[in-house]
């Protein structure tokens, strides 16, 4: 019984998910989407008998020759993409203070993504991963197979606890040879302790073959210590605990200070290879953030 109620209740989070989302992205982002991401360069349609003004570099000589008059081929804008969405659970994504967590955070937004593409005729696929790959799923079409993704946006629980951007590039590399929409949804605290970020070599293979942008998801409180005196904490995936002096002026300072490192390098990093990026938190509506960021691509 305990396990009818669970995909009772997964069944709901699912059907929940899919009419909000859907529903944006028919009203809202539909548009947005297909103007910001093209498709991948110009396909033949068909021939027709040259008209005045026709590009001479268009005439298809063959069927002019075998005709007797001129003729030119027609070509379209070849719309459908292959769009993948590289998806963070790892434990960090757990954490949130705005009524919502990180990983909630993501969850939505990837979702929109892949109904905006549906709605596109793109294929979507979905790469789970921590710091190992937690789930790959080929890219394919239809409705039944955006809401195997959503499933596991909700429900996946991940092996591992901790996160690495590089191997998630690294596997897209591999595993698809033709160019795609990468979307990379993560806070993106894979840093070292000077905060320099440790994916950019897979990073810079990657944006080298595929469109990658990055929705970095965030929470108000990752970004500042509050003063509520000394309390034990404890790495959702190191594991690694300790007891912090909120209370000191200098702790909050020093923390602050790596965390603005941090985020200016990670800036400085995307920028460098010219990655699309849009930071989100889970205080504010992504509705906004996400049309600012199609608007600007």
């Amino acid at each position: 019984m305990p396990q009818i109620n669970s995909a009772t209740e997964l069944l709901k989070k699912v059907r929940k998910i899919e009419i909000r989302t859907r529903a944006l992205s028919h009203q809202i982002f539909a548009g947005e989407y297909h103007s910001a991401f093209k498709g991948r360069g110009m396909a033949f349609s068909e021939v027709r008998e040259y008209q005045w003004g026709d590009d001479p570099r268009s005439m298809d000589w063959n069927v002019t020759a075998r005709l007797r008059t001129p003729y030119v081929k027609v070509f379209e804008e070849e719309r459908e993409m292959t769009v993948m969405l590289l998806v963070d659970i790892s434990r960090s994504g757990l954490f949130g203070t705005e009524g919502k967590t990180k990983r909630e955070l993501i969850a939505e937004i990837a979702a929109v993504l892949s109904f905006s593409a549906s709605i596109n005729n793109d294929k979507v696929g979905a790469l789970f991963f921590s710091d190992r790959i937690e789930e790959f799923i080929p890219p394919k079409k239809g409705r039944s197979h955006l809401l195997r993704i959503i499933r596991e946006l909700i429900e996946l629980k991940p092996a591992s606890d901790g996160t690495d951007i590089g191997q998630a590039l690294r596997f897209l590399t591999n595993a698809l040879k033709k160019k795609c929409t990468a979307f990379v949804l993560s806070d993106m605290l894979d840093v070292d302790e000077n905060g320099t970020p440790r994916y950019e070599d897979a990073l810079k293979v990657a944006a080298g073959r595929h469109d990658i942008s990055i929705i970095n998801v965030f929470d108000p409180r990752e970004r500042t210590i509050p003063n509520v005196g000394l309390v034990h904490v404890k790495d959702s995936e190191s594991g690694d605990a300790g007891w912090i002096d909120t209370g000191s002026r200098k702790v909050r300072a020093e923390y602050a200070k790596w965390f603005s490192q941090a985020a200016a390098s990670s800036r400085q990093l995307w920028n460098r290879y010219s990655i699309d990026n849009v930071s989100i938190s889970t205080a504010e509506d992504y509705v906004k953030g996400l049309l600012g960021f199609f608007q600007t691509r």
